[in-house]
Order: structure tokens, then C-alpha cells, then sequence
């Protein structure tokens, strides 16, 4: 059984029919010819497949392309403008956060979400916001030493520019949900 699917593909909108079994990252990748998102342990255990959908991040591999009906997705494609890299692209390329590159598409959507949103880009936020993605080549300090590089340079939330936490008082982050499947 086949349905008809709208949603908005980093800025595009797309009318396509897809079978109901038919996951988000194989209409990205499959359907769309999006590749960027991996197609990692197909079980949500990894996060190499993590999307924005409308602004959350979300395992694409277990989640149903239904789902995103009516919905704008964002792949790690949307990120860089041209030749020019998004701040997050820029800072893990100067700190050495991408080794074997394959984690990459993931955790530069998940600390996208961390970037946009309105909490506090502390470490402790990005630790958290990047709790659901895996990688077995950095061990994790350069991939947040970029994230805060990256946070710095776009000036989102409330960075402390040396990676070093705010000082003073101020509020708590707020708890960041995991990548999720939309229900």
C-alpha cells in the first residue's frame, strides 16, 4: 500500500508517493538521492541517520517518511550555503571533530538543534544534545570543543567563548529530549 506524501525537503517542497513501510532515511536517500544521512544500525542505536523534522532532532532509520507529512526536513545538504560552510561545518573541520566522517551527518544536525534553539550552549548542553550520536574514532572532546567553537562564531544562546562554563548565575539548561521518533 502506497500513500501520498507532502513535506518540505531543506526548503523544497516535495510531493511523492512512497509505500507505508517506507522509513524517512530511505525516502531521503532512496527516493530523494539525499545521502548525507547514513544508514547506520537501522535500529535508532546510533544516530549517523539523525534529521531535523520541524526544527527536533529525529532517527531517521526508525522513523516512518508518514510521519513527515506536512513537515519541513532538514538533512546536513541544507547546512552549508554554496562553497560556504556552516559555522558547525567550518568548526569541525579547523578542531579535527571529523575523523572517518561517517558519525559526522548526524552530529551536525543534533548540535544544529542545540545552536537554534534557546538553551544555554554550555558543554554540559552539547554532552547532552549529542548524547544519542556515536562515534568510535574522536572520543568526543573535539567534537565538542567544535560545537562550542561553532556556538562562539554564531553567536547562539549563551555560549562561554573559551568552551569554559558561564559564570555567575544564571539559569539551568533545560533538559534536551534524545533524538526521537515522531509519533
Amino acid at each position: 500500500m502506497s500513500g501520498n506524501l507532502t513535506l518540505t525537503v531543506n526548503g523544497d517542497r516535495i510531493r511523492i508517493s512512497v509505500p507505508a513501510s517506507r522509513t524517512l532515511l530511505e525516502l531521503l536517500r532512496y527516493d530523494l538521492g539525499l545521502t548525507g544521512s547514513k544508514q547506520g544500525c537501522d535500529k535508532g542505536d546510533c544516530g549517523a541517520c539523525t534529521v531535523l523534522l520541524d526544527g527536533r532532532p529525529v532517527l531517521s532509520c526508525i522513523t516512518l517518511a508518514a510521519e513527515a507529512e506536512g513537515s519541513r526536513v532538514e538533512t546536513v545538504e541544507s547546512l552549508a550555503r554554496g562553497t560556504e560552510l556552516h559555522p558547525l561545518q567550518d568548526s569541525f573541520v579547523r578542531r579535527g571533530a571529523a575523523q572517518c566522517g561517517f558519525c559526522t551527518p548526524g552530529m551536525l544536525m543534533s548540535a544544529k538543534a542545540l545552536l537554534d534553539g534557546n538553551e544555554p550552549v554550555t558543554r554540559d548542553a552539547v554532552r547532552h544534545s549529542l548524547s544519542g550520536n556515536l562515534c568510535r574514532c574522536t572520543g568526543y572532546t573535539k567534537i565538542l570543543d567544535a560545537v562550542l567553537d561553532a556556538a562562539e562564531t554564531a553567536g547562539a544562546g549563551n555560549s562561554a567563548g573559551n568552551g569554559a562554563e558561564p559564570t555567575g548565575p544564571g539559569p539551568e539548561p533545560a533538559p534536551k529530549p534524545e533524538p526521537e521518533t515522531i509519533r
